[in-house]
């Protein structure tokens, strides 16, 4: 009977991942026990179909270790001709309460982070991530950030 149980579950997980028809790229990187403020996260995006649009979100997996109410990050998009743009990004972290946003059943949360709409991609492109969280009124920025345990990149087509 657990056997049965097991089999159906990993079918179902299987099933519910193929039916993601939007998405083109999808990875993440592990972060480790503290995100680093000097610590950079680089995705080497695959080389997309340049007559396309694309959506860009930054993906992230939280734990109730993180203390504070917004994430802010600086990510840079490097261009094949050499450009780079730098955004400062900020997205809210928790509930007025306390409680952990995202997706997910346990102290571990999930979120889809929008980052860029509408990008035509020519050739290959590098995201790079970088934490930026400081305290309030405090001028250094957070050496060890807690919490945050996966970070990652994720394209989808546009419909």
């Amino acid at each position: 009977m657990r056997i049965k149980s097991s089999f159906f579950i990993l079918l179902m997980a299987v099933l519910f991942c193929s039916c993601d028809e939007r998405r083109v790229f999808d990875q993440y990187q592990s972060i480790g026990s503290a995100w680093h403020k000097d610590s950079i996260i680089s995705f080497h995006l695959p080389v997309l179909d340049s007559t396309k649009k694309y959506d860009v979100f930054i993906n992230l997996r939280a734990n109730n270790n993180y203390p504070y109410n917004n994430l802010f990050l600086i990510v840079t998009l490097e261009k094949p001709n050499g450009y780079t743009k730098v955004d400062t990004l900020e997205y809210e972290m928790a509930a007025p309460d306390g409680t952990l946003l995202g997706e997910g059943f346990t102290d571990l949360k999930e979120s889809k982070l929008f980052y860029k709409e509408d990008v035509r991609f020519r050739g290959k492109y590098t995201v790079n991530i970088k934490q930026a969280v400081r305290e309030s009124g405090k001028v250094p920025g957070v050496t060890e950030l807690q919490g945050i345990t996966d970070i990652g990149i994720r394209i989808e087509k546009k419909e």
